[in-house]
């Protein structure tokens, strides 16, 4: 048994956990970063970099399948998904010997083991110990299911579903966000027969109301079969397939189904309960800059409420490393941290949608502009339908900018230093926006909200 100390303990090696052990470094601050499995996390190794892969393979797909429209003479064979897994597996690779080579270049000691938090100042992993001035928890998070519902045979999660050597025939989808559409996406693409249970009114419920029905229209007319408003109550299933029943009385047919209701906090057995951290429901409780309830103990990522994001979970890394070196960094809300659904159509938003801007700052005080598509140059070359809006207050700043199509998450760049730089329409609009882009509709419509509208009525 040995003990080793550093300034800064960081007790999960992924987005969350990595940003905040760099930063502290270059800081100047020692920093130990202990994961249990791989650095990079959910995000590199099971989430977010293979599923834009396939969604990036399956847009190919689609392309081929198009390509005639576009006067190009090509035909479409079929999905090879051992190739397809090669080229997934090939980035994902590549990307985690990339992070392993900058945590070494920083400075950043990592250590390979199954962590536990001791004391406010103390992980163990296994018989060794590791002891800091802070310890930063970032052991995020793990694919949930519903109560009863059992992960086994034919009903999989997303991280089962990243590994199928072959596709589906039929597909049932419990949960209808981010990762349940993004999957639906994918395997219409591969030519299966999808269907989404949504229990809430609308797909994609997070979103802006419009950008739901939207995307709704979309997916109807690729083929994606969905039903929202309707609970789950029970699977059976057999050596072919799985029967789906809901509530209604009605049920499914599929091969498989994928459950994706959510991501639960990675919190249960590693001590924090143990060791005083307050937890609800799992979640690590923290004040708005990310301290526990045991002081000096910090957290991030996925295992804090609010949104599991792999770019929230490098802010609030980053974060915590400045507030721990004295730096007193500002507080960004997870209204105002960009968001994006690569699915076919994508959907990107930022800030506040028109309904929750209402209820802020009062109907009078709100007003909203919704950019076509179809007015957009280079989204009509890219063959795609949708919208851009922004919603302002009146003769204020435009607190939300939300849309969908194709491409569209290329826009929430710009679009998150107008929400979060609080910029009035009259600030924007002098700004010239390359054509043909699609970039061009955040000028089109501050333009419009300005009282200057070139390309609108």
């Amino acid at each position: 048994m040995s003990d080793h100390t550093s300034d800064v303990v960081v007790l999960g090696g992924g987005s969350a956990g990595y940003a905040t052990a760099i930063r502290a470094v270059e800081l100047g601050k020692t920093a130990v970063l202990i994961e249990k499995d791989k650095v990079g996390g959910t995000c590199l190794h099971r989430g977010c970099v293979p599923t834009k892969a396939l969604l990036h393979s399956a847009e190919i797909a689609d392309d081929v399948r198009e390509s005639g429209h576009y006067g190009i003479q090509s035909q479409f064979q079929g999905i090879d998904m051992h190739a397809v897994a090669a080229y997934k597996d090939g980035i994902v690779s590549k990307k985690f010997k990339g992070l392993q080579g900058l945590l070494s270049a920083k400075g950043v000691t990592t250590i390979a083991g199954e962590g536990r938090l001791v004391d406010a100042h103390t992980v163990a992993v296994g018989d060794d110990t590791y002891t800091g001035a802070h310890v930063v928890l970032a052991t995020g998070s793990y694919s949930k299911s519903l109560p009863g519902l059992e992960i086994t045979g034919r009903v999989i999660t997303s991280e089962q579903a990243l590994q199928l050597d072959y596709v589906p025939q039929r597909v049932a989808i419990l949960g209808g966000g981010v990762i349940g559409v993004e999957f639906a996406s994918v395997w219409r693409s591969y030519g299966a027969e999808v269907t989404i249970i949504e229990g809430l009114p609308h797909l994609v419920p997070n979103e802006e109301e419009s950008i739901s029905k939207a995307l709704e229209r979309a997916f109807r007319k690729r083929g994606i079969s969905f039903s929202t408003g309707v609970r789950f109550s029970g699977v059976t299933q057999s050596d072919t397939g799985v029967t789906v029943s809901l509530e209604n009385g009605a049920s499914v047919e599929a091969d498989l189904l994928l459950v994706a209701v959510g991501r639960g906090p990675s919190t249960s057995g590693i001590g924090l309960e143990e060791a005083g951290v307050t937890l609800d429901r799992g979640f690590v409780v923290t004040n708005d800059r990310l301290e526990t309830s045991v002081p000096g103990v910090y957290a991030v990522g996925d295992i804090v409420p609010g949104l599991q994001l792999a770019h929230r979970g490098y802010q609030q890394g980053i974060f915590v490393a400045e507030e721990i070196s004295g730096l007193h960094p500002s507080v960004v809300p997870d209204v105002n941290i960009p968001r994006v659904t690569y699915c076919d159509p994508e959907i990107m938003s930022i800030g506040l949608t028109k309904a929750k801007a209402v209820a802020e700052y009062g109907a009078e005080r709100v007003v909203s502009f919704d950019f076509n598509l179809a007015g957009n140059a280079k989204s009509e070359i890219l063959g795609g339908t949708g919208f851009v809006s922004m919603v302002q207050v009146v003769d204020g700043p435009i607190v939300g900018v939300h849309g969908i199509g194709p491409r569209i998450g290329e826009l929430v760049g710009e679009s998150q230093l107008i929400v979060n730089w609080e910029a009035h329409p009259s600030d924007i609009a002098p700004f010239i926006h390359g054509h043909p882009t699609q970039n061009e509709m955040l000028g089109e419509i501050a333009l419009y909200l300005a009282g200057k509208p070139l390309h609108t009525l």
